[in-house]
């Protein structure tokens, strides 16, 4: 049985804790700590970690990712945050806690960018500066609408919409109101259109492409020499000793690959990496992780 292998054993493949409340929960802190800066000690946090062009000019390179623990108000902060519990954990259980937390940094990192690019070229109508967990949300949200496309989601709260044409709605929106800017609100639509390009282009051929690479180093990898049986003599064994088995992990790495990894490999190329089992899933991370460690 494949769970009975040590590598499906190891630390790396006990049940963990979700990512997805991890993030909740460092969201609250960061606003909770926001807030008690606002009243009693007024550093200028925005000026050091929101996502703005100004900054980065000045080397605060870290703005693209503290930016996304920032949040411009208790409203702001909610919405975020049933964005990552609603998405956030069907995505993590479908993709594995890594490429979750790939997808959803990626996503924020890439449509802050966006929205600080439009912002140098355009500084009258994207110049403000960027903060908040939404381009990572939407991120979520593509890769959902992926992963489960004829999934429901209430748009508004009210109105049921597949998850497929939800995705849509929020690019057509988005892509509205960056040629069509408004003042009102505040909203970073180019940083919500980026983080979700980025989202669905990770699942679509970002995690194809690490796969790629993973297939490669394997086919790449030198074959171990065989090993060579010695035949020895040996006392006759006792009555209630009972023969040894050999251990699945004694495969050779060669039959290893063949056995195990190449269906899987074969599988996402002609069915796509979301078509992967929980158990795919880890059999291939414990061969990066053996690859890894070469």
């Amino acid at each position: 049985m494949l769970e009975d292998r040590s590598y499906m054993r190891g630390e790396s493949f006990r049940p963990q804790g979700s990512f997805t409340i991890l993030l909740l929960v460092l969201n609250v802190v960061v606003f909770a700590l926001q807030e008690i800066n606002a009243a009693y000690f007024h550093f200028p946090v925005n000026k050091y970690f929101a996502l703005s062009r100004e900054g980065l000019t000045q080397g605060y390179l870290w703005q693209p990712l503290t930016f996304q623990f920032l949040h411009g108000g208790g409203l702001h902060l909610i919405f975020n945050l049933m964005g990552i519990y609603m998405f956030g954990r069907i995505v993590e259980e479908r993709l594995g806690r890594a490429a979750f937390l790939k997808l959803y940094f990626l996503s924020g990192i890439m449509g802050g960018l966006v929205q600080a690019t439009l912002g140098a070229l355009l500084p009258g109508h994207f110049g403000m500066s960027v903060v908040g967990a939404s381009a990572g949300v939407y991120g979520l949200i593509a890769a959902f609408s992926v992963l489960e496309p004829q999934g429901v989601i209430l748009l508004m709260f009210v109105l049921p919409v597949r998850a497929k044409y939800f995705s849509l709605i929020a690019a057509g929106i988005a892509l509205f109101y960056i040629f069509v800017p408004s003042d009102s609100g505040g909203i970073a639509h180019a940083a919500h259109l980026g983080g979700l390009v980025t989202g669905y282009a990770y699942l679509r051929w970002g995690m194809m492409a690490e796969s790629f690479l993973l297939e490669r180093r394997l086919r790449l990898r030198p074959r171990a020499r065989p090993r060579e049986l010695m035949k020895v003599n040996s006392p006759k064994a006792s009555l209630w000793q009972r023969p040894k088995r050999a251990e699945p992990d004694d495969l050779p790495p060669a039959e290893f690959i063949s056995r195990e990894v190449d269906p899987i490999l074969d599988k996402i190329s002609a069915q796509g990496i979301q078509s992967l089992t929980p158990r795919e899933r880890q059999i291939l991370e414990a061969a990066r992780a053996k690859m890894e460690k070469r």
